[in-house]
């Protein structure tokens, strides 16, 4: 009698287990991504309740207590352990404590390349309750003061490798900023941190100069160029802070894991995500001052590396490497990161073995994030019951030509169904607030949408294209506004126009990213039009290009027109040039290319066109 019951229940549980898999195939992948976040929410709540307000700071000192002697950052061969970023990271906080004004609260602008000093300043700063701001360092001039004037620091720190960038703009500085150098020689006027550090004290700083009452209190401003105009100083909070350091937890890492980053740590995702991931783990990171293809998988043979952060080009760039017999002979078994194609993702793990790929989606400023919890090629990730619960957002209608929203005859926005892209956009509430941009208020308004679906509710606008399957997966689709994705970073359009438009015989500047075969992102372009009766200096344009941008937001494409056309609300007509491209037997208007080699733009040919195309020349 039991056996048939006993039988009767195993093919029940069987059937059971084959229909879930057909039906909900990927229920237990939700299950394990919904206990992840509560556990993460418990932890936060129960830390509330206790009358902790317990910060990324405080979850490092108290690593350097429980664990001195644990190597935190290996750099170039040197190990630095907990104790060791604890005490100089001190003793920044001292020599800033007595030979200077600043005070709990007050912003400081960090311009520095990826290096242990990095942190020690951003962690030293922290410990006296400054409001860290991490400065791009690519880049220069107008660019570079337009970022330190609107976080209104108090003092700029700066490392020794940009001392010369600094010079340049030096003069131009708001009065009342101190400039302090990661360098034993230092021009005139600005002070040598470097020096005071080698006599300053070690002791730990009085906790009453970095505790904070409140989550929401801000802890960097990390910049971003959002979907419109130059770079803004996004607001990053305590609670920020701490919800970036739980994402490598979130994905399974440990405190055994080795984690390498490449990335550049002004950016959030190797500050909040990388370096503060390795701090709420305890876990050791290997810091890489640039990505370099040809030594990365070396570099992961040699310390170890078990898990590495990306952007889309990182492997794209290693898959171009030469094969090599040992390709898969590493011990990396995750990677973490975004903008990751199709095609290169099949590349990557056929090639370098069975490596977890972690996509992910989030914006800096954002309220909004999602995480490819279950490995499906392509996707940035997948709304499900559980998301939906926990997280309020919806894509709308997007109309190319006006550059903004559709809404209906009685002012709404309307969804877009499934398999079509639309405007990424999330509700902001007590829950998923918005914090906004540090300085004028509008960067922040601008980035809100009103009565999107009803009077008086309120969404965030990310700015991206996202599309939707039947499966509930959602891909990365494209960008809108005024900035394009090239070399992993946000290009601002009118920011390269204006560069471009100082130049005595241009009229006018309209710049747009255009789709290249086989690259991430967007290339930039630039189209033209000349003052009447001025000819175009090429090397002009070139000298005034390399010399006022960063190298990534450098046209690589010119175009030379008669007339602008605009859209119905009056701004430029960026949506056809982008779909006409960079074809030169598509197009009648003359067109260059950018060549580094000749320090000049160059005419665009079919030949040199075909060249690009077949991947023989970079850009």
């Amino acid at each position: 009698m039991l056996l048939p019951w006993l039988t009767g229940l195993a093919a029940g549980i069987v059937f059971l287990h084959f229909l879930q898999k057909l039906v909900f195939p990927y229920f237990w992948d939700d299950v394990w991504y919904l206990l992840n976040v509560i556990r993460c929410a418990i932890w936060l709540k129960m830390r509330v309740l206790k009358g902790e307000v317990f910060t990324v700071l405080e979850k490092f000192l108290s690593l350097a207590e429980k664990q001195p002697q644990k190597p935190f950052i290996i750099y170039e061969g040197d190990i630095y352990t907990y104790q060791d970023v604890d005490r100089r990271s001190s003793r920044v906080a001292h020599v800033l404590l007595n030979h200077s004004s600043l005070k709990r609260g007050d912003p400081v602008a960090l311009l520095m390349s990826n290096e242990p000093d990095f942190v020690h300043v951003w962690l030293g700063l922290a410990k006296l309750g400054c409001v860290v701001a991490f400065l791009n360092s690519n880049l220069r001039s107008n660019s570079l003061l337009h970022c330190i004037r609107s976080c209104e620091p108090r003092a700029l720190v700066v490392g020794a490798d940009l001392l010369g960038t600094v010079e340049e703009i030096f003069p131009h500085l708001p009065e009342g900023i101190s400039v302090w150098a990661m360098s034993d020689s230092v021009p005139q006027g600005v002070i040598s941190l470097t020096e005071k550090l080698s006599s300053a004290s070690d002791k730990p700083v009085p906790r009453t100069h970095h505790v904070v009452s409140s989550l929401k209190s801000a802890h960097l401003y990390i910049f971003t160029s959002g979907s419109t105009g130059l770079p803004k100083p996004a607001v990053i909070t305590q609670l920020q802070a701490l919800n970036g350091s739980a994402g490598l937890w979130a994905y399974g890492c440990t405190a055994n894991d080795i984690i390498y980053i490449t990335l550049p740590l002004y950016h959030s995702s190797g500050a909040l995500l990388g370096i503060g991931g390795c701090i709420e783990l305890g876990a050791t990171c290997v810091l890489k001052k640039k990505f370099s293809a040809s030594q990365f998988w070396n570099d992961c043979r040699k310390y170890n590396v078990t898990v590495f952060q990306y952007i889309g080009e990182l492997c794209h760039y290693l898959c171009k490497q030469p094969k090599r017999e040992g390709d898969k002979d590493h011990q990396v078994r995750l990677a973490v990161g975004n903008g990751l194609r199709s095609d290169v993702w099949r590349e990557f793990l056929d090639r370098f073995g069975n490596i977890k790929i972690c996509e992910l989606y989030g914006a800096t400023e954002g309220n909004i994030s999602f995480v490819n919890n279950t490995g499906k090629i392509g996707s940035v990730g997948r709304t499900n019951f559980f998301h939906k619960l926990l997280l309020t957002f919806e894509l709308i209608k997007y109309d190319f030509q006006k550059d903004e929203p559709v809404r209906n005859e009685q002012g709404w926005c309307t969804p877009v169904k499934k398999g079509e892209p639309g405007l990424l956009i999330s509700r902001v509430n007590e829950k998923k607030p918005f914090f906004g941009y540090a300085g004028n208020k509008k960067h922040t308004e601008r980035k809100l949408l009103y009565d999107v679906f009803k009077k008086g509710d309120v969404y965030f606008n990310t700015g991206d294209l996202i599309f939707q399957d039947q499966e509930n997966f959602l891909y990365f689709w494209d960008r809108i506004g005024d900035t394009f994705r090239w070399k992993g970073e946000n290009v601002a359009t009118t920011e390269v126009a204006d560069v471009i438009g100082m130049l005595d015989f241009i009229q006018e500047t309209n710049v747009y990213g255009v789709p290249v075969q086989d690259y991430e992102g967007k290339a930039g372009m630039a189209s033209i039009i000349l003052k009447p009766n001025r000819s175009l200096d090429l090397e002009k344009v070139y000298e005034q290009v390399v010399s006022f941008l960063p190298a990534y937001a450098c046209p690589r494409f010119l175009r030379i027109q008669e007339k602008m056309e605009i859209t119905g609300t009056f701004k430029l007509q960026k949506f056809r040039l982008v779909e006409e491209g960079f074809n030169p037997l598509k197009i009648s208007d003359p067109l260059y290319f950018m060549d580094n080699l000749k320090k000049s733009y160059v005419p665009l040919t079919k030949e040199l066109y075909d060249h690009i195309m077949l991947g023989e020349v970079k850009l």
